[in-house]
């Protein structure tokens, strides 16, 4: 019985939260075979984690991130030996980085951002996906495992990374 309610549980917050299996393995994972495969794992490594989730230590979606961020993450160490498999992230994959909902517009400055985050080392790539989610730098640094004066520093810089590559590509 008990493992019936848990496994309930777990299906209970997968389904609110799952925006973010989506998310993530829109951002590590560039065709629809992988990230399919990516979303599976992930899911998978939630629900064997699930039993030691300690909702008074994290929320919920601060547990899921940091879980399914590493497998994210992972997924792009192993595959690096294959690069030949990642396609460049651009308007064809905006569809499914957000749990399959179609963005309305697709705008030049939408697909570069785009172009820039797939361009991002897997850290720099959680980082700014939690940025842009407006998580507050206490939260990215919880999820991430640094500090907030890293986040705050590495968010600053790809900013100026960003704002330099966006000038450079008006300017051609």
């Amino acid at each position: 019985m008990a493992d019936r309610n848990l496994q309930q549980r777990f299906e209970q917050q997968l389904r609110e939260h799952q925006k973010i299996v989506f998310k993530v393995a829109g951002i590590y994972a560039h065709n629809a075979a992988d990230r399919d495969d990516l979303a599976q794992e992930i899911g998978a490594q939630l629900w064997r984690s699930f039993s030691s989730y300690d909702e008074r230590r994290a929320k919920f979606s601060t547990w899921m991130y940091r879980i399914a961020l590493n497998v994210g993450i992972s997924h792009v160490r192993r595959e690096q030996g294959h690069v030949g498999r990642f396609e460049p992230l651009d308007e064809h994959h905006l569809d499914t980085i957000d749990g399959g909902e179609p963005i309305a517009e697709h705008d030049e400055r939408l697909t570069a951002l785009y172009a820039f985050i797939g361009k991002l080392d897997p850290l720099n790539r959680a980082l700014i996906l939690l940025y842009l989610e407006d998580r507050s730098y206490t939260e990215i640094a919880d999820i991430l495992g640094i500090s907030e004066t890293n986040v705050a520093t590495k968010i600053s810089r790809i900013k100026q990374n960003l704002r330099g590559q966006m000038t450079t590509a008006a300017g051609a």
